[in-house]
């Protein structure tokens, strides 16, 4: 197995790399691990024959959880807020997720060097369980959530449209939690400097990506719009969760279309300990390569 093949199989450490006058990390909050037959339910036995290299020993797609943090000087935003401090064994019955983990998050930020209270806002992609972590859950000996200081950033369907959220287990009294310091944000609107948000829905209803811009380079934070290296060469897979597989899809193609751009590089949360990365061309189509 080369190192490139094992990096798609395990999970990834606090990785950061500098773009223009920003510094991007991902923080790592903890791992699932999907099952590929229902996850990806249009790629065949003979597809994950071919690609096998993105599974691990039990055949399943180890898929981080975490947040990017985005540093401008003093300043601080985060993306996603990973899952919280949760931990779930796998059940045989469920045909999408296996075993999953978190915890880690606030004690990564603390390994940068950053204090919750010190982020000013907390965008996030979509309203799922493993990206809303934090901004709700309370830390052992803690009666408040972590981002105390923080607006929470969504966008404009994501919020407004919450009734046609499916395969979820976002409660109300986890939207209620959230609802003081939500903050509606639109389309291409600039978030913090260098970020703005590019709507992919598809996933969900509302789902946001964000593209982050300095120094003339360009990095694309996608979300759950890609779950895996695997789609990049095959994004007409959509995941089983999908609210709108049609959707999603053209949003991938988009996305990957755009990653091949120059100077361009893609930020994949779940994408194993490969989550930077350039999209390549090559004779049998476009290829992830991880850049940190």
């Amino acid at each position: 197995m080369s190192f490139q093949e094992e990096r798609l199989r395990r999970t990834s450490p606090i990785r950061s790399l500098q773009l223009g006058d920003l510094k991007i990390s991902y923080v790592p909050d903890g791992v699932v691990y999907l099952k590929p037959g229902g996850w990806l339910p249009a790629a065949t036995a003979q597809d994950w024959e071919h690609n096998a290299a993105h599974l691990d020993a039990n055949g399943n797609l180890v898929a981080t959880i975490g947040g990017l943090l985005i540093e401008d000087g003093e300043r601080a935003l985060l993306i996603d807020a990973g899952v919280g401090p949760v931990s779930l064994p796998d059940d045989p019955g469920n045909p999408l997720v296996g075993a999953l983990r978190g915890g880690d998050l606030l004690d990564n930020l603390a390994k940068l060097g950053r204090r919750p209270e010190e982020i000013e806002a907390v965008a996030f992609t979509h309203l799922h369980p493993d990206h809303l972590g934090w901004a709700h859950h309370t830390a052992p000996g803690d009666e408040l959530p972590a981002f105390t200081q923080a607006a929470y950033l969504f966008a404009e369907p994501e919020w407004t449209q919450q009734h046609l959220r499916t395969a979820t287990d976002v409660t109300d009294e986890m939207l209620a939690t959230l609802a003081s310091q939500a903050r509606i944000i639109t389309d291409g609107e600039e978030i913090f400097p260098g970020v703005r948000t590019m709507f992919t829905p598809g996933h969900t209803v509302g789902h946001a990506s964000y593209t982050i811009t300095s120094g003339g380079r360009r990095l694309i934070a996608f979300g759950d719009a890609l779950h895996s290296a695997v789609q990049i060469r095959h994004p007409e897979w959509s995941a089983g969760v999908d609210s709108d597989p049609a959707e999603s899809a053209v949003h991938r193609h988009r996305l990957v279309k755009e990653l091949q751009e120059p100077d361009t590089i893609g930020f994949g949360v779940h994408f194993a300990d490969v989550v930077f990365g350039r999209v390549h061309t090559t004779a049998t189509g476009p290829t992830w390569h991880p850049v940190a």
